[in-house]
């Protein structure tokens, strides 16, 4: 039986590409601790590749430091390079990813942008600055959906055609 099981965090932000055949893959490397006794911890690095709609998942939702579950296979590939020198890679296939720490870092940056420009926003309101332009400071702090999107849009077209008439 051929089955890997890890919990480790990420060293890097996943590398996602689409091959000629259109398939997805990702590609990122974890590390795991093992104890050794005395308090000491060994580290251990391991290449894990995704493929398909997991690929997308794990590209979009993934960071560096996040810390994840991963089920697998392990699979070694070789090849030859231009001086005719044979390498060996040892991966883990992965078949099912869990992401164990939440969100990854960026969404947190921008969840704390978000909210800064609520509090700026709610500091106008109190002060001596103009309904509108508090409102336009609210309105930036709230996420934007598709319906929120494509009205944005659509004033955006209509005050470039306003400027060109």
């Amino acid at each position: 039986m051929n089955k890997v099981v890890l919990t480790g965090r990420l060293t890097r932000d996943p590398e996602m590409r689409s091959l000629s055949s259109g398939k997805a893959v990702t590609q990122f490397s974890i590390a795991t601790n093992e104890y050794i006794g005395q308090g000491k911890e060994k580290a251990e690095f391991h290449n894990i590749v995704t493929w398909d709609r997991l690929a997308q998942t794990c590209g979009e939702f993934l960071g560096k430091g996040q810390q994840v579950a991963v089920e697998g296979r392990l699979q070694t590939r070789s090849w030859d390079d231009d001086r005719g020198v044979r390498h060996w890679k040892t991966e883990v296939v992965a078949s099912h990813v869990e992401m164990l720490s939440g969100r990854r870092k960026k969404d947190y940056a921008d969840a704390s942008a978000a909210n800064a420009l609520a509090q700026q926003a709610a500091g106008y309101a109190e002060g001596d600055v103009d309904a509108e332009e508090a409102a336009a400071i609210a309105a930036a702090a709230e996420p934007l959906t598709e319906d929120s999107e494509a009205a944005a849009l659509a004033e955006d077209e209509d005050e470039a055609e306003t400027v060109a008439a």
